[in-house]
């Protein structure tokens, strides 16, 4: 929670601290209660990717709402712990009344996260057998699928690598579906993995 700063150095501070690239502000364009919920899933997803750390999304006070309710405040906060039962963020706390700071997971955590049966994946088609891949994407899935394999102590890991990087593709993707360029995009996250596998070795 911040410390009751006046409004325009709390703006000054998040500014410097998250910048524009972290700071997804939902009461500029003021959206449906639906659409922000849209947005804001989609956007905290694909920042877990980038290894964007911590993260501002401004709801507003509701202050302009019917009845004063704050109804994309309210369903961004009951967005949050959806988030974290699928592993894309650890935690959240308001920040200030009309905003909050959320706390991602690292990209490997997504891996370990069960699919609810009411929460529908939202992903890129998955080509036959990855063909549709460039050679450098295919080494990097394969290179993750081996070392998520080995750390989890499989046996005669070569059996089930092309079955481990279609799974790790599709987890992958689900966060990079709004993506400009999703394999681009796509080998910046393996690496992200890569790296925290190594880490935890």
């Amino acid at each position: 929670m911040s410390r009751g700063y006046p409004t325009h150095i709390q703006k000054a501070f998040d500014e410097v601290r998250f910048g524009p690239s972290r700071t997804l502000n939902l009461r500029e364009s003021l959206p449906t209660a639906d659409e922000a919920r849209a947005r804001a899933d989609s956007w905290i997803r694909a920042k877990q990717v980038e290894h964007a750390g911590e993260l501002l999304v401004i709801t507003g006070r509701g202050k302009g709402s019917e009845d004063g309710v704050a109804v994309v405040r309210q369903t961004i906060l009951a967005l949050f712990p959806s988030l974290r039962r699928r592993n894309v963020i650890t935690k959240w706390e308001e920040h200030t009344a009309g905003s909050f700071v959320v706390t991602l997971a690292p990209v490997s955590a997504m891996f370990e996260a069960p699919r609810r049966r009411r929460e529908r994946a939202v992903a890129l088609p998955v080509p036959e057998s990855l063909s549709a891949l460039s050679p450098d994407t295919l080494n990097l899935l394969r290179e993750l699928a081996a070392a998520s394999l080995m750390m989890l102590g499989v046996h005669d890991a070569e059996r089930f690598v092309e079955s481990e990087m279609t799974t790790k593709f599709s987890k992958l993707t689900a966060a990079l579906s709004g993506a400009e360029d999703p394999e681009a995009e796509l080998r910046a996250a393996i690496r992200h993995a890569l790296e925290e596998l190594n880490e935890s070795e």
